[in-house]
């Protein structure tokens, strides 16, 4: 598949072709929903705790003697039954979702990478350069490639902070690193926006 190569000011400047490998694949919605599902869950932050009866403070001695005080027997003031005991049953922190598949995560993301460049939403720029930390910049780029209001994936290689920072404040902007980007980042963009030596890194982790 060839598609368009842009250049900073919004001009087209070439073409590029994309790589079957990774572009032209046909997508398995199977792969895609199972590699999302786990996805989220291993977001999931897992952290809700409870004390048991062995971890709250306290309740080392036996209240009161067993017998004699016409009261019920009790043997330890962290127990269930008591206010500010331990809780039964209550959550422990834990992991969410399984390992998965190297070879289907893979599978996954090309099936994406493919419905987006079948739909056309696949936008190659030459470069993103930028002179200042500045919001601004990133968005005139955008209004010259007619992106300024769609959720833009922006995938570019090795370290550019100038244009991470200058994302942070585009509430539809989502900048990554192209070998780091993710299936859910990708499909819920509108456009995936690549610059060059975003696409050959692209196509060297997934292809």
């Amino acid at each position: 598949m060839t598609v368009k190569v842009y250049s900073q000011d919004g001009s087209e400047v070439g073409t590029v072709e994309l790589k079957d490998a990774v572009f032209g694949v046909e997508p398995n919605e199977a792969a895609v929903h199972q590699y999302l599902v786990n996805l989220l869950a291993r977001q999931r932050q897992g952290s809700a705790a409870t004390k048991t009866r062995k971890d709250v403070v306290g309740g080392g001695h036996k209240p009161w003697r067993q017998k004699g005080t016409g009261r019920a027997r009790a043997g330890t003031a962290s127990s269930p039954l008591w206010r500010g005991g331990g809780t039964v049953f209550g959550p422990s922190p834990k992991k969410f979702g399984t390992r998965f598949p190297k070879q289907m995560k893979r599978l996954a993301i090309r099936s994406i990478f493919s419905q987006k460049a079948k739909s056309g939403a696949i936008k190659i720029i030459d470069a993103i350069e930028l002179e200042e930390f500045k919001t601004k910049s990133v968005r005139g780029v955008l209004t010259l490639l007619d992106l300024n209001d769609k959720k833009c994936l922006i995938l570019d290689e090795g370290r550019n902070d100038k244009l991470r920072y200058s994302c942070r404040n585009l509430p539809k902007v989502l900048y990554s690193r192209a070998s780091l980007t993710n299936g859910y980042d990708i499909l819920n963009a509108d456009v995936v926006l690549l610059t060059k030596a975003g696409l050959q890194s692209v196509e060297e982790v997934f292809a």
